[in-house]
């Protein structure tokens, strides 16, 4: 049996994991594709492969929401190298630039856990995680302590109500 994940595109664009018998979203694609799980995109009326257009669609969507990765006229590069004398150069340059990258960062993370005894991005997603979790306890007390405070009655009109502070 086969390792890899199959995910088929039905007609109405809608992916369907068959592993575990669901539509799944592009959203869902990605979380694949950061957990580092092996996968194939087939078009279910051709069957064609089409794995490469959903991770481009992928990328798309990551670059239109928050801060892209990708400017202007790097995409522009990318765009003329097509058809090109270097266009077989261009992709094999690109894809083994991300890779020493991503192995660099991984010898770096390396380095400073060998010196520090923690792995940096991990401690950062920990210190993360634990300000989510106090941001969102401070929040459920002010959202609680809002929710006590409400009473069916209708407050006090200023002139009834006595002031907290003496007269002289």
């Amino acid at each position: 049996m086969s390792d890899t994940r199959t995910i088929k595109k039905y007609p109405n664009r809608r992916l369907y994991d068959t592993e575990e018998s669901r539509y799944i979203t592009l959203a869902d694609v990605r979380r694949l594709v950061l957990e580092k799980v092996d996968f194939v995109v087939i078009e279910k009326k051709s069957g064609q492969d089409i794995t490469r257009n959903i991770l481009l669609q992928v990328i798309s969507e990551q670059e239109q929401s928050g801060e892209p990765i990708m400017s202007r006229d790097f995409l522009s590069h990318v765009i003329r190298s097509y058809g090109g004398a270097m266009h077989g150069f261009v992709g094999s340059y690109l894809d083994q630039s991300i890779k020493l990258f991503m192995n660099q960062q991984q010898q770096v993370r390396d380095r400073v856990k060998s010196v520090v005894g923690l792995d940096p991005v991990g401690m950062v997603t920990d210190i993360a995680q634990k300000n989510y979790t106090r941001w969102k306890s401070v929040q459920e007390d002010i959202l609680r302590t809002i929710g006590a405070g409400r009473t069916d009655e209708k407050p006090e009109p200023a002139a009834k109500r006595k002031s907290s502070h003496p007269r002289k």
